[in-house]
Protein backbone atom coordinates (compact mmCIF):
# COMPACT_ATOMS: atom_id res chain seq x y z
CA UNK A 1 0.00 0.00 0.00
CA UNK A 2 2.93 2.27 0.72
CA UNK A 3 4.18 2.06 -2.86
CA UNK A 4 0.70 2.88 -4.16
CA UNK A 5 0.36 5.88 -1.84
CA UNK A 6 3.70 7.25 -3.05
CA UNK A 7 2.94 6.75 -6.73
CA UNK A 8 4.35 9.65 -8.80
CA UNK A 9 0.85 10.41 -10.02
CA UNK A 10 -0.20 11.21 -6.45
CA UNK A 11 2.74 13.52 -5.70
CA UNK A 12 1.22 16.65 -7.33
CA UNK A 13 -2.09 15.96 -5.57
CA UNK A 14 -0.38 15.84 -2.20
CA UNK A 15 1.69 18.93 -3.04
CA UNK A 16 -1.29 21.03 -4.13
CA UNK A 17 -3.40 19.93 -1.18
CA UNK A 18 -0.65 20.69 1.35
CA UNK A 19 0.03 24.09 -0.19
CA UNK A 20 -3.66 24.99 -0.14
CA UNK A 21 -4.02 24.03 3.51
CA UNK A 22 -0.88 25.94 4.48
CA UNK A 23 -2.02 28.96 2.47
CA UNK A 24 -5.45 28.86 4.09
CA UNK A 25 -3.94 28.76 7.59
CA UNK A 26 -1.63 31.67 6.79
CA UNK A 27 -4.51 33.74 5.40
CA UNK A 28 -6.43 33.12 8.62
CA UNK A 29 -3.78 35.06 10.57
CA UNK A 30 -4.96 38.49 11.73
CA UNK A 31 -1.93 40.16 10.14
CA UNK A 32 -3.41 39.30 6.72
CA UNK A 33 -6.63 41.22 7.46
CA UNK A 34 -6.24 43.32 10.64
CA UNK A 35 -9.50 43.75 12.55
CA UNK A 36 -11.53 41.72 10.05
CA UNK A 37 -12.98 38.25 10.45
CA UNK A 38 -12.16 35.57 7.88
CA UNK A 39 -13.97 32.24 8.13
CA UNK A 40 -12.06 29.01 7.56
CA UNK A 41 -14.08 28.14 4.44
CA UNK A 42 -13.35 31.58 2.93
CA UNK A 43 -9.64 31.23 3.75
CA UNK A 44 -9.49 27.80 2.08
CA UNK A 45 -11.55 29.09 -0.86
CA UNK A 46 -9.11 31.99 -1.40
CA UNK A 47 -6.05 29.74 -1.03
CA UNK A 48 -7.50 27.17 -3.45
CA UNK A 49 -8.36 29.86 -5.97
CA UNK A 50 -4.81 31.22 -5.76
CA UNK A 51 -2.95 27.89 -5.90
CA UNK A 52 -5.23 26.64 -8.68
CA UNK A 53 -4.71 30.01 -10.45
CA UNK A 54 -8.44 30.50 -10.82
CA UNK A 55 -9.17 34.00 -9.54
CA UNK A 56 -12.65 33.47 -8.14
CA UNK A 57 -12.93 35.55 -4.97
CA UNK A 58 -15.44 35.58 -2.14
CA UNK A 59 -13.74 38.68 -0.75
CA UNK A 60 -12.25 41.73 -2.45
CA UNK A 61 -8.51 41.11 -2.63
CA UNK A 62 -7.55 44.77 -2.76
CA UNK A 63 -9.61 46.04 0.18
CA UNK A 64 -10.10 43.08 2.53
CA UNK A 65 -6.53 41.79 2.68
CA UNK A 66 -3.52 43.72 3.94
CA UNK A 67 -0.26 43.93 2.00
CA UNK A 68 0.88 40.82 3.89
CA UNK A 69 -2.26 38.92 2.90
CA UNK A 70 -1.93 40.06 -0.71
CA UNK A 71 1.73 38.94 -0.72
CA UNK A 72 0.73 35.48 0.52
CA UNK A 73 -1.91 35.25 -2.21
CA UNK A 74 0.71 36.33 -4.77
CA UNK A 75 3.13 33.65 -3.53
CA UNK A 76 0.40 31.02 -3.82
CA UNK A 77 -0.36 32.17 -7.36
CA UNK A 78 3.29 31.89 -8.37
CA UNK A 79 3.61 28.44 -6.82
CA UNK A 80 0.39 27.22 -8.40
CA UNK A 81 1.12 28.78 -11.78
CA UNK A 82 4.21 26.75 -12.49
CA UNK A 83 3.19 23.82 -10.33
CA UNK A 84 4.45 22.85 -6.90
CA UNK A 85 6.49 19.99 -8.38
CA UNK A 86 8.40 22.41 -10.59
CA UNK A 87 9.71 24.35 -7.62
CA UNK A 88 10.35 21.24 -5.54
CA UNK A 89 12.49 19.78 -8.32
CA UNK A 90 14.28 23.12 -8.77
CA UNK A 91 15.26 23.21 -5.10
CA UNK A 92 16.48 19.60 -5.26
CA UNK A 93 18.45 20.34 -8.42
CA UNK A 94 20.07 23.49 -7.04
CA UNK A 95 21.06 21.60 -3.88
CA UNK A 96 22.91 19.16 -6.10
CA UNK A 97 20.74 16.18 -5.22
CA UNK A 98 19.62 13.58 -7.71
CA UNK A 99 16.05 14.01 -8.92
CA UNK A 100 14.10 10.80 -8.34
CA UNK A 101 12.40 8.93 -11.15
CA UNK A 102 9.00 9.64 -9.61
CA UNK A 103 9.71 13.38 -9.54
CA UNK A 104 10.92 13.22 -13.13
CA UNK A 105 7.67 11.55 -14.28
CA UNK A 106 5.46 13.89 -12.25
CA UNK A 107 7.09 17.11 -13.41
CA UNK A 108 7.50 16.03 -17.02
CA UNK A 109 3.83 15.05 -17.20
CA UNK A 110 2.90 18.44 -15.74
CA UNK A 111 5.17 20.47 -18.01
CA UNK A 112 5.67 18.84 -21.39
CA UNK A 113 4.43 15.23 -21.12
CA UNK A 114 7.91 13.94 -21.96
CA UNK A 115 9.75 11.99 -19.24
CA UNK A 116 13.01 11.82 -21.22
CA UNK A 117 14.04 15.47 -20.97
CA UNK A 118 16.74 16.87 -18.65
CA UNK A 119 14.58 17.91 -15.75
CA UNK A 120 17.16 20.00 -13.94
CA UNK A 121 18.19 22.25 -16.81
CA UNK A 122 14.64 22.53 -18.10
CA UNK A 123 13.17 23.58 -14.75
CA UNK A 124 15.94 26.12 -14.15
CA UNK A 125 15.35 27.52 -17.63
CA UNK A 126 11.57 27.67 -17.13
CA UNK A 127 11.76 29.45 -13.78
CA UNK A 128 14.38 31.91 -15.06
CA UNK A 129 12.36 32.70 -18.17
CA UNK A 130 9.11 33.09 -16.23
CA UNK A 131 10.61 35.46 -13.67
CA UNK A 132 12.16 37.50 -16.50
CA UNK A 133 8.87 37.73 -18.40
CA UNK A 134 6.95 38.68 -15.25
CA UNK A 135 9.56 41.29 -14.37
CA UNK A 136 9.39 42.84 -17.84
CA UNK A 137 5.58 42.81 -17.69
CA UNK A 138 5.62 44.59 -14.34
CA UNK A 139 8.04 47.21 -15.66
CA UNK A 140 5.86 47.91 -18.71
CA UNK A 141 2.69 48.19 -16.63
CA UNK A 142 4.39 50.59 -14.23
CA UNK A 143 5.63 52.78 -17.09
CA UNK A 144 2.21 52.79 -18.79
CA UNK A 145 0.40 53.85 -15.60
CA UNK A 146 2.65 54.59 -12.57
CA UNK A 147 -0.38 55.46 -10.41
CA UNK A 148 -2.69 52.53 -11.14
CA UNK A 149 0.22 50.10 -11.38
CA UNK A 150 2.55 51.25 -8.63
CA UNK A 151 5.42 48.84 -7.96
CA UNK A 152 3.52 46.24 -5.91
CA UNK A 153 0.41 46.47 -8.08
CA UNK A 154 2.51 46.10 -11.24
CA UNK A 155 4.28 43.01 -9.91
CA UNK A 156 1.04 41.52 -8.57
CA UNK A 157 -0.88 41.96 -11.82
CA UNK A 158 2.04 40.84 -14.01
CA UNK A 159 2.43 37.57 -12.08
CA UNK A 160 -1.34 37.10 -11.93
CA UNK A 161 -1.60 37.62 -15.70
CA UNK A 162 1.26 35.32 -16.72
CA UNK A 163 0.13 32.61 -14.30
CA UNK A 164 -3.38 33.03 -15.74
CA UNK A 165 -4.75 33.59 -12.23
CA UNK A 166 -7.04 36.56 -12.79
CA UNK A 167 -6.60 38.01 -9.30
CA UNK A 168 -6.71 41.81 -9.26
CA UNK A 169 -6.23 44.42 -6.56
CA UNK A 170 -9.17 46.35 -7.99
CA UNK A 171 -12.79 45.42 -7.34
CA UNK A 172 -13.74 46.11 -10.97
CA UNK A 173 -10.72 44.16 -12.25
CA UNK A 174 -9.30 46.06 -15.26
CA UNK A 175 -12.36 48.03 -16.40
CA UNK A 176 -10.50 51.31 -15.73
CA UNK A 177 -8.12 50.47 -18.58
CA UNK A 178 -10.82 49.25 -20.97
CA UNK A 179 -9.73 51.63 -23.72
CA UNK A 180 -6.00 51.70 -22.92
CA UNK A 181 -4.42 49.83 -25.83
CA UNK A 182 -0.98 49.61 -24.18
CA UNK A 183 -2.22 48.09 -20.92
CA UNK A 184 -4.53 45.70 -22.79
CA UNK A 185 -1.65 44.60 -25.03
CA UNK A 186 0.65 43.87 -22.08
CA UNK A 187 -1.99 41.83 -20.27
CA UNK A 188 -2.99 39.90 -23.39
CA UNK A 189 0.64 39.11 -24.19
CA UNK A 190 1.31 37.86 -20.66
CA UNK A 191 -1.88 35.78 -20.65
CA UNK A 192 -1.19 34.21 -24.05
CA UNK A 193 2.43 33.41 -23.19
CA UNK A 194 1.38 31.83 -19.90
CA UNK A 195 -1.26 29.76 -21.67
CA UNK A 196 0.81 28.43 -24.58
CA UNK A 197 2.82 25.93 -22.56
CA UNK A 198 6.44 25.92 -21.48
CA UNK A 199 7.55 23.51 -24.18
CA UNK A 200 5.99 25.64 -26.94
CA UNK A 201 7.54 28.84 -25.57
CA UNK A 202 10.91 27.13 -25.27
CA UNK A 203 10.82 25.89 -28.86
CA UNK A 204 9.65 29.22 -30.30
CA UNK A 205 12.35 31.07 -28.34
CA UNK A 206 15.04 28.65 -29.52
CA UNK A 207 13.94 29.05 -33.15
CA UNK A 208 14.05 32.84 -32.75
CA UNK A 209 17.57 32.68 -31.30
CA UNK A 210 18.74 30.44 -34.11
CA UNK A 211 17.36 32.81 -36.73
CA UNK A 212 18.83 35.85 -34.98
CA UNK A 213 22.26 34.25 -34.76
CA UNK A 214 21.84 32.67 -38.21
CA UNK A 215 22.72 29.34 -36.65
CA UNK A 216 22.31 26.27 -38.81
CA UNK A 217 19.98 23.70 -37.34
CA UNK A 218 19.33 20.06 -38.11
CA UNK A 219 17.51 19.65 -41.41
CA UNK A 220 13.81 18.97 -40.95
CA UNK A 221 10.74 18.84 -43.16
CA UNK A 222 9.06 21.41 -40.92
CA UNK A 223 10.32 24.58 -39.26
CA UNK A 224 8.50 23.91 -35.99
CA UNK A 225 7.25 20.72 -34.38
CA UNK A 226 3.80 19.29 -34.96
CA UNK A 227 2.78 19.94 -31.36
CA UNK A 228 3.89 23.59 -31.42
CA UNK A 229 2.19 24.32 -34.73
CA UNK A 230 -1.06 22.70 -33.56
CA UNK A 231 -1.04 24.76 -30.35
CA UNK A 232 -0.23 28.04 -32.11
CA UNK A 233 -2.79 27.60 -34.90
CA UNK A 234 -5.56 26.51 -32.53
CA UNK A 235 -4.83 29.31 -30.05
CA UNK A 236 -4.84 31.97 -32.78
CA UNK A 237 -8.11 30.65 -34.20
CA UNK A 238 -9.82 30.65 -30.80
CA UNK A 239 -8.64 34.17 -29.96
CA UNK A 240 -9.88 35.67 -33.24
CA UNK A 241 -13.10 33.63 -33.48
CA UNK A 242 -13.91 34.25 -29.81
CA UNK A 243 -13.32 37.98 -30.10
CA UNK A 244 -15.52 38.27 -33.18
CA UNK A 245 -18.28 36.18 -31.61
CA UNK A 246 -18.38 38.29 -28.43
CA UNK A 247 -18.23 41.56 -30.37
CA UNK A 248 -21.12 40.68 -32.69
CA UNK A 249 -23.15 39.17 -29.85
CA UNK A 250 -22.97 42.49 -28.02
CA UNK A 251 -23.52 44.61 -31.13
CA UNK A 252 -27.22 43.71 -31.28
CA UNK A 253 -27.96 44.54 -27.65
CA UNK A 254 -30.95 46.87 -27.30
CA UNK A 255 -29.78 48.64 -24.15
CA UNK A 256 -26.40 48.96 -22.50
CA UNK A 257 -25.90 47.89 -18.89
CA UNK A 258 -23.51 50.14 -16.97
CA UNK A 259 -19.94 48.98 -17.56
CA UNK A 260 -20.95 46.35 -20.12
CA UNK A 261 -20.53 48.35 -23.34
CA UNK A 262 -18.00 46.48 -25.46
CA UNK A 263 -15.66 47.58 -28.24
CA UNK A 264 -13.19 45.73 -30.45
CA UNK A 265 -10.36 45.98 -27.89
CA UNK A 266 -12.44 44.70 -24.99
CA UNK A 267 -13.99 41.94 -27.14
CA UNK A 268 -10.52 40.71 -28.09
CA UNK A 269 -9.36 41.04 -24.47
CA UNK A 270 -12.27 38.95 -23.17
CA UNK A 271 -11.61 36.32 -25.83
CA UNK A 272 -8.03 36.02 -24.58
CA UNK A 273 -8.87 36.29 -20.90
CA UNK A 274 -11.90 34.02 -20.68
CA UNK A 275 -9.97 31.03 -22.01
CA UNK A 276 -8.00 30.90 -18.78
CA UNK A 277 -7.02 34.18 -17.12
CA UNK A 278 -10.17 35.64 -15.54
CA UNK A 279 -9.50 39.35 -15.91
CA UNK A 280 -12.28 41.49 -17.31
CA UNK A 281 -12.50 44.97 -18.79
CA UNK A 282 -16.30 44.88 -19.03
CA UNK A 283 -19.08 44.02 -16.59
CA UNK A 284 -19.62 40.27 -17.16
CA UNK A 285 -23.12 40.30 -15.65
CA UNK A 286 -24.15 42.90 -18.24
CA UNK A 287 -23.29 40.73 -21.25
CA UNK A 288 -25.90 38.89 -23.32
CA UNK A 289 -26.60 35.18 -22.87
CA UNK A 290 -25.03 34.57 -26.29
CA UNK A 291 -21.77 36.13 -25.11
CA UNK A 292 -21.89 34.11 -21.89
CA UNK A 293 -22.41 30.88 -23.87
CA UNK A 294 -19.49 31.74 -26.16
CA UNK A 295 -17.34 32.44 -23.13
CA UNK A 296 -18.40 29.17 -21.47
CA UNK A 297 -17.18 27.34 -24.57
CA UNK A 298 -13.86 29.21 -24.59
CA UNK A 299 -13.39 28.62 -20.85
CA UNK A 300 -13.95 24.89 -21.29
CA UNK A 301 -11.28 24.69 -24.00
CA UNK A 302 -8.78 26.67 -21.93
CA UNK A 303 -5.07 26.92 -22.65
CA UNK A 304 -2.46 24.41 -23.82
CA UNK A 305 -0.77 21.41 -22.17
CA UNK A 306 2.13 22.09 -19.83
CA UNK A 307 1.10 25.70 -19.21
CA UNK A 308 -0.31 27.77 -16.36
CA UNK A 309 -3.74 27.50 -17.97
CA UNK A 310 -6.62 25.20 -17.12
CA UNK A 311 -9.48 23.85 -19.21
CA UNK A 312 -9.59 20.78 -21.44
CA UNK A 313 -6.68 22.22 -23.44
CA UNK A 314 -6.37 23.31 -27.07
CA UNK A 315 -4.95 19.95 -28.18
CA UNK A 316 -8.00 18.14 -26.76
CA UNK A 317 -10.27 20.53 -28.67
CA UNK A 318 -8.29 19.97 -31.87
CA UNK A 319 -8.45 16.20 -31.37
CA UNK A 320 -12.20 16.38 -30.83
CA UNK A 321 -12.68 18.42 -34.03
CA UNK A 322 -10.48 15.98 -35.93
CA UNK A 323 -12.50 13.06 -34.55
CA UNK A 324 -15.80 14.59 -35.69
CA UNK A 325 -14.42 15.36 -39.17
CA UNK A 326 -13.06 11.81 -39.53
CA UNK A 327 -16.44 10.33 -38.66
CA UNK A 328 -18.27 12.61 -41.09
CA UNK A 329 -15.85 11.67 -43.89
CA UNK A 330 -15.86 8.01 -42.92
CA UNK A 331 -12.09 7.91 -42.32
CA UNK A 332 -10.61 5.35 -39.95
CA UNK A 333 -7.85 7.70 -38.77
CA UNK A 334 -8.18 10.99 -36.93
CA UNK A 335 -5.98 13.54 -38.63
CA UNK A 336 -4.60 16.65 -36.95
CA UNK A 337 -2.30 18.67 -39.18
CA UNK A 338 0.57 16.60 -40.55
CA UNK A 339 -0.14 13.38 -38.73
CA UNK A 340 -2.88 10.99 -37.71
CA UNK A 341 -3.42 10.52 -34.00
CA UNK A 342 -2.94 7.19 -32.27
CA UNK A 343 -6.03 5.46 -30.91
CA UNK A 344 -4.62 5.98 -27.42
CA UNK A 345 -4.55 9.76 -27.91
CA UNK A 346 -8.09 9.83 -29.29
CA UNK A 347 -9.38 7.66 -26.45
CA UNK A 348 -7.63 9.91 -23.93
CA UNK A 349 -9.29 13.01 -25.41
CA UNK A 350 -12.73 11.39 -25.45
CA UNK A 351 -12.23 10.15 -21.89
CA UNK A 352 -11.32 13.68 -20.81
CA UNK A 353 -14.45 15.10 -22.45
CA UNK A 354 -16.63 12.44 -20.84
CA UNK A 355 -15.13 12.95 -17.38
CA UNK A 356 -15.42 16.72 -17.67
CA UNK A 357 -19.07 16.42 -18.70
CA UNK A 358 -19.88 14.13 -15.75
CA UNK A 359 -18.02 16.31 -13.23
CA UNK A 360 -19.52 19.57 -14.48
CA UNK A 361 -23.01 18.13 -14.85
CA UNK A 362 -22.90 16.79 -11.29
CA UNK A 363 -21.53 20.07 -9.94
CA UNK A 364 -24.19 22.15 -11.71
CA UNK A 365 -26.96 19.95 -10.29
CA UNK A 366 -25.50 20.19 -6.78
CA UNK A 367 -25.08 23.97 -7.06
CA UNK A 368 -28.66 24.27 -8.28
CA UNK A 369 -29.70 22.45 -5.10
CA UNK A 370 -27.50 24.41 -2.68
CA UNK A 371 -28.00 27.84 -4.24
CA UNK A 372 -31.58 27.93 -5.49
CA UNK A 373 -33.60 24.79 -4.88
CA UNK A 374 -36.07 26.76 -2.77
CA UNK A 375 -36.87 29.21 -5.58
CA UNK A 376 -39.67 28.65 -8.12
CA UNK A 377 -38.61 28.92 -11.75
CA UNK A 378 -40.28 32.30 -12.24
CA UNK A 379 -38.01 33.77 -9.54
CA UNK A 380 -34.90 31.89 -10.59
CA UNK A 381 -34.79 32.97 -14.23
CA UNK A 382 -31.20 33.47 -15.35
CA UNK A 383 -29.93 31.66 -12.25
CA UNK A 384 -29.12 28.47 -14.14
CA UNK A 385 -26.77 30.12 -16.64
CA UNK A 386 -25.08 32.02 -13.78
CA UNK A 387 -24.47 28.76 -11.91
CA UNK A 388 -23.28 27.04 -15.09
CA UNK A 389 -20.94 29.95 -15.85
CA UNK A 390 -19.56 29.81 -12.28
CA UNK A 391 -19.05 26.04 -12.37
CA UNK A 392 -17.26 26.08 -15.74
CA UNK A 393 -15.14 29.04 -14.64
CA UNK A 394 -14.04 27.13 -11.53
CA UNK A 395 -13.42 23.83 -13.33
CA UNK A 396 -11.45 25.53 -16.12
CA UNK A 397 -9.61 27.63 -13.48
CA UNK A 398 -10.59 30.85 -15.25
CA UNK A 399 -12.04 33.00 -12.48
CA UNK A 400 -14.65 35.03 -14.34
CA UNK A 401 -17.99 35.41 -12.60
CA UNK A 402 -21.33 37.05 -13.16
CA UNK A 403 -21.18 38.14 -9.52
CA UNK A 404 -22.53 35.13 -7.62
CA UNK A 405 -19.25 34.04 -5.98
CA UNK A 406 -19.50 36.19 -2.79
CA UNK A 407 -23.11 35.06 -2.24
CA UNK A 408 -22.42 31.32 -2.40
CA UNK A 409 -23.50 29.23 0.57
CA UNK A 410 -21.01 27.14 2.55
CA UNK A 411 -21.84 23.93 0.62
CA UNK A 412 -21.73 25.93 -2.64
CA UNK A 413 -18.24 27.21 -1.84
CA UNK A 414 -17.12 23.65 -1.06
CA UNK A 415 -18.36 22.49 -4.47
CA UNK A 416 -16.48 25.31 -6.21
CA UNK A 417 -13.34 24.48 -4.21
CA UNK A 418 -13.48 20.87 -5.40
CA UNK A 419 -14.05 22.00 -8.99
CA UNK A 420 -11.01 24.28 -8.86
CA UNK A 421 -8.84 21.52 -7.37
CA UNK A 422 -9.90 18.86 -9.87
CA UNK A 423 -9.72 21.34 -12.75
CA UNK A 424 -6.15 22.39 -11.91
CA UNK A 425 -4.90 18.82 -11.64
CA UNK A 426 -6.94 17.64 -14.60
CA UNK A 427 -9.65 14.94 -14.42
CA UNK A 428 -7.57 12.49 -16.48
CA UNK A 429 -4.61 12.92 -14.12
CA UNK A 430 -6.90 12.29 -11.15
CA UNK A 431 -8.35 9.22 -12.85
CA UNK A 432 -4.83 7.96 -13.62
CA UNK A 433 -3.84 8.45 -9.99
CA UNK A 434 -6.86 6.46 -8.84
CA UNK A 435 -6.20 3.78 -11.47
CA UNK A 436 -2.63 3.44 -10.18
CA UNK A 437 -4.17 1.85 -7.07
CA UNK A 438 -6.15 -0.65 -9.11
CA UNK A 439 -5.12 -4.02 -10.53
CA UNK A 440 -5.87 -5.17 -14.05
CA UNK A 441 -8.06 -8.32 -14.02
CA UNK A 442 -6.25 -11.45 -15.18
CA UNK A 443 -9.22 -12.62 -17.21
CA UNK A 444 -11.19 -11.46 -20.24
CA UNK A 445 -14.96 -11.52 -20.75
CA UNK A 446 -16.49 -12.60 -24.10
CA UNK A 447 -17.13 -9.61 -26.37
CA UNK A 448 -20.16 -8.78 -28.49
CA UNK A 449 -21.69 -5.79 -30.32
CA UNK A 450 -24.48 -3.70 -28.81
CA UNK A 451 -26.83 -1.71 -31.12
CA UNK A 452 -26.12 2.00 -30.71
CA UNK A 453 -27.58 5.23 -32.11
Amino acid sequence: MKSKATSPFWVPIYAFFATIMLGGLLLKLDICHPGKELSFIDAIFTATSAVCVTGLAVLDTGTFFSRTGQSIILALIQLGGLGIMTYASLVIYLLGKKVSASDRIAVSQTLIHDPSFNIGKFVVGVVTAVLSIEGLGALLLNRLDPVGFYWFSAVFHSISAFCNAGFSLYSDSLTTWKNNLGVNAVFMTLIVMGGLGFYVMSEVWQKFINLFRKRKTKMSAHFISWHTRTVLETSLFLIIAGGLAVFFAESFKIHIVKGAEINKISALFQSVSCRTAGFNTVNISGLTNISLLVMIGLMLIGGSPGSCAGGLKTTTFRTWIGFIISKIKGHSQVRVGWYALTKESVNRALTLLTLASVILGSAIILLSITEGSHLPHIEARGHFIEITFEAVSAFATVGLSTGVTPDLSGPGKSIIIMLMFVGRLGPVWLLTAINSWQKEPRYRLPEDDLPLG
